[in-house]
């Protein structure tokens, strides 16, 4: 790009040389013919020669380059300092820096800011060769693309390369996206379709099961989403810790969609024996909990309900910090919301879980030492990749692409 300047030069030295012809398109060049001859018709010294008339013709078209060249220069030099930055501008499968993926937004901050709508269409594509493992930028084009009139179809093929050629689908975000972009168009079989596509992949993967329940229940009802739920929860292939994820989904429609508390309650009641190593199930459990609304007649009751939750939970087998964890929550319910009796249970379960060993429950010692019973076992801890995964913390794509506060620029930006 800075050797326009140079190129310019040559190619100025080399139109002296050049037929008319080879420097201007025909219609500009009669144009010009035009102007030379209109404007000698005024002299009263008579026409001029045709060697005349050519070199005329030659200073306008020397002129009219002078000025494409002024515009080139002013909008290179707006330009140089993203473009001196650019250290790889061609595709590679290996991670570019943060300082490179900064550059690239910075500089479609600028040409979206300019309105060019060809140029920056230009420079997306050319971000995209260099960035297409980053799906970052390709919701970037298609969020920008899809903001024009009349441009559908240029979003559904953003969206089609990114799903089909570049974004691996263990990333399945910007696939879920060209689901949604497919349904609102109205071509629903195709948004389920791609659900489809990523859970042949990814069998059981959470986001994807829970938005094409989502996608049923917009689309045949509450019942349609509740049945995909059972049926992942039903299968054989899926492990425990996702059918968690499920039951709770489950739950809160029934909670918040059909209106029905009770019934959500009963699918928490019903399924807590089989997820006692889940964080997300014992957190959204106590959260439903929580959540409902309560008068001084029903308080005493509530309260009931939360504590024997908060007890279940507490002797399970998941990590000791994972229960101060879910107990904070009840435990500020007790400071906030208890009656006068209240701050006794309070102070109990604050010195079980974080008072020293001494005076803490046996199951308690039993999760936070690991020690081990006459036979060597803990009855109901299990092992530690079981555990792990247990502490999944189940979020969306939206909520994981968070831009953290700083990084270093030095340092490899990752694809995930």
């Amino acid at each position: 790009m800075h050797q326009y300047a140079r190129y310019f030069e040559r190619f100025r030295q080399l139109a002296h040389t050049r037929p008319l012809q080879e420097l201007l398109p025909a219609e500009q060049l009669e144009q010009f013919r035009a102007d030379v001859v209109s404007e000698n018709a005024g002299f009263q010294t008579g026409p001029k020669g045709e060697l005349e008339i050519e070199r005329d013709i030659r200073t306008k078209i020397d002129n009219f380059h002078l000025e494409i060249f002024a515009r080139t220069q002013t909008e290179t030099t707006k330009r140089w300092t993203y473009e001196s930055e650019i250290k790889r501008p061609y595709f590679h499968v290996t991670e570019l820096d943060n300082q490179q993926l900064a550059n690239w937004r910075k500089y479609l901050d600028f040409e979206e800011a300019e309105g060019d709508y060809t140029r920056a269409i230009f420079l997306y594509e050319r971000c995209l060769v260099t960035c297409a493992f980053y799906d970052e930028f390709w919701f970037r084009y298609a969020r920008w693309m899809s903001s024009k009139e009349r441009k559908e179809e240029e979003v559904r093929n953003i969206y089609q390369r990114a799903s089909t050629l570049y974004v691996p689908i263990s990333r399945p975000g910007i696939r879920l996206q060209y689901a949604y972009f497919e349904e609102m168009t109205g071509r629903v079989d195709v948004a389920r379709d791609i659900h489809q596509a990523i859970l042949d992949r990814m069998p059981g993967h959470v986001e994807t099961i829970i938005s094409w329940a989502n996608l049923e229940r917009r689309h045949k009802g509450l019942n349609a989403a509740i049945e995909v739920y059972k049926a992942q929860i039903a299968s054989a292939e899926l492990d425990i810790y996702s059918k968690a994820a499920f039951v709770v989904e489950w739950a809160f429609l029934l909670w918040k969609i059909q209106g029905s508390v009770d019934e959500g309650r009963q699918v928490f009641q019903k399924n807590k024996q089989w997820y006692p190593e889940s964080r997300h199930f014992w957190t959204k459990y106590v959260e439903f909990e929580l959540a409902q609304p309560t008068n001084s007649a029903s308080e005493a009751e509530h309260h009931e309900r939360l504590k024997q939750i908060h007890s279940d939970m507490i002797k399970t087998s998941m990590r000791l910090e994972t229960k101060k964890e879910i107990s904070n929550l009840y435990l500020v319910y007790l400071r906030e919301r208890g009656s006068k009796e209240t701050m006794k249970e309070f102070l109990q379960i604050d010195r079980e879980l974080n008072g020293p060993v001494s005076v803490q429950p046996d199951y308690v010692k039993a999760t936070e030492l690991g020690k081990a019973t006459e036979n060597g076992t803990i009855p109901g801890v299990v092992d530690t990749a079981s555990l792990l995964k247990g502490e999944v913390r189940y979020t969306t794509y939206f909520q994981q692409r968070k831009q953290p506060m700083t990084v270093d620029p030095q340092g490899l930006a990752s694809f995930h």
